[in-house]
């Protein structure tokens, strides 16, 4: 299995490439598209709507895996956030792929153990579980991999209940 994680953010969306087998994980790929602050949002989210469609296009993900909206103070925020959400969900869309959304909770209970750890915290764990030599930079890149490693949790368990269902 091939997951794309994906961190949205307005000035900064992490991304990051992970193949599993279901016991081990190789990472393709981690960054994040930062498209600048000094263009107009609707070029921002241009840029970030062709980075997701190269990634897609070049590593060819079996799901796309993005943390789910969360509630914000700042309603201009959270409104620009969707907008960076749908840009992603559109490359998604187009390339017929599956999308899987995890609260931020959930990631970090997968990921870290503790739903409540800092970003520190979520790079660190991200770092051991993928055998990285740093942790991953920017952070947005690292949450990306966390989301995809939650995702591949919650995957491998489901197939795990169903193979023993049919035993």
């Amino acid at each position: 299995m091939r997951v794309l994680g994906i961190d949205c953010g307005t000035t900064c969306t992490g991304y990051g490439v992970i193949e599993t087998d279901g016991r081990t994980y190789h990472v393709l790929d981690y960054g994040a598209i930062c498209p600048g602050r000094r263009q107009t949002f609707a070029q921002r989210l241009k840029r970030i709507h062709q980075g997701v469609v190269r990634l897609v296009q070049r590593f060819h993900p079996d799901t796309v895996v993005l943390e789910e909206i969360f509630q914000a103070l700042n309603v201009k925020s959270a409104m620009h956030l969707s907008q960076v959400r749908g840009v992603v969900l559109l490359a998604a869309a187009r390339a017929n792929l599956p999308v899987c959304e995890y609260a931020a909770l959930t990631v970090k209970s997968s990921v870290v153990g503790y739903g409540r750890a800092e970003k520190h915290q979520v790079q660190q764990m991200v770092q051991r579980l993928l055998g990285l030599s740093s942790p991953p930079e920017p952070p947005d890149a690292a949450d990306a991999l966390a989301v995809a490693l939650c995702h591949i949790h919650h995957s491998e368990s489901r197939r795990r209940k169903l193979a023993a269902l049919k035993k």
